[in-house]
């Protein structure tokens, strides 16, 4: 699985996290990386090529393709599944923060 779209975010994360603690935006930057936003998007965009793939190699096994077998069908499928699950965690997570600085007083 590729994590790479959960290591940017958790460095987005990072770097949001110094600049709440006081330091430079240059050394956030440079501990980070990306933007948040490009970082969630491309995340959720690999979710959502990993779910059109299994679902196509299910059609092709549905065919009777014979270069697809049951066996990867399935181990994609439950791929597309986790990295699915894993999204609405991160989402819910998300939503958690949120809720919880809206809640703050000033």
């Amino acid at each position: 699985m590729d994590t790479r779209g959960i290591e940017q975010m958790i460095g987005q994360l990072r770097a949001t996290a110094d600049v709440a603690a006081g330091k430079s935006t240059a050394s956030a930057q440079s501990a980070g990386g990306t933007d948040f936003a490009s970082a969630l998007q491309g995340a959720l965009q690999q979710v959502s090529q990993a779910q059109e793939s299994a679902q196509q190699m299910a059609q092709d096994f549905s065919a009777g393709d014979p270069n697809v077998n049951l066996q990867d069908v399935m181990v994609n499928l439950q791929k597309a599944n986790l990295s699915f699950q894993q999204m609405v965690q991160v989402r819910n997570k998300l939503v958690t923060a949120y809720q919880d600085i809206m809640n703050m007083s000033v």
